[in-house]
């Protein structure tokens, strides 16, 4: 009984991840290294997101919220400005939801050389 309730729950966990709309690419790549400052991020998923926080890190400094308000409907591609704060690491943090109700979240850096 307990094999079967075991394989039961791998099942639906492993359906769960399927469903989830992973974070497929951005712009700056994740962990490049860039000669200029971008003026905004691009992150593109596997599936529909709706984006519901984003935050930029500079250099081990306070996070700082970044401004999503234009981006309401769940959509795969987002084009967000970022306030650029000179040469350093960038982190970007990001939550949002997925088509199916999920809650999702991930980051990632570049480096401004």
């Amino acid at each position: 009984m307990q094999n079967i309730l075991l394989a039961a729950m791998m099942i639906i966990c492993a359906t769960g991840a399927i469903a989830h709309s992973l974070l497929k690419s951005t712009i700056p790549a994740n962990d490049a290294i860039i000669s200029e400052v971008p003026t905004e991020v691009l992150l593109g998923f596997k599936g529909n997101i709706r984006l519901t926080r984003m935050s930029m890190t500079h250099d081990d400094h306070n996070a700082i919220k970044m401004d999503i308000s234009g981006h309401v409907g769940f959509i795969k591609d987002y084009v967000i400005p970022i306030e650029g704060m000179g040469l350093g690491i960038y982190i970007i943090n990001w939550r949002g939801l997925g088509a199916d109700g999920h809650a999702l979240n991930g980051k990632f850096s570049f480096m401004v050389e």
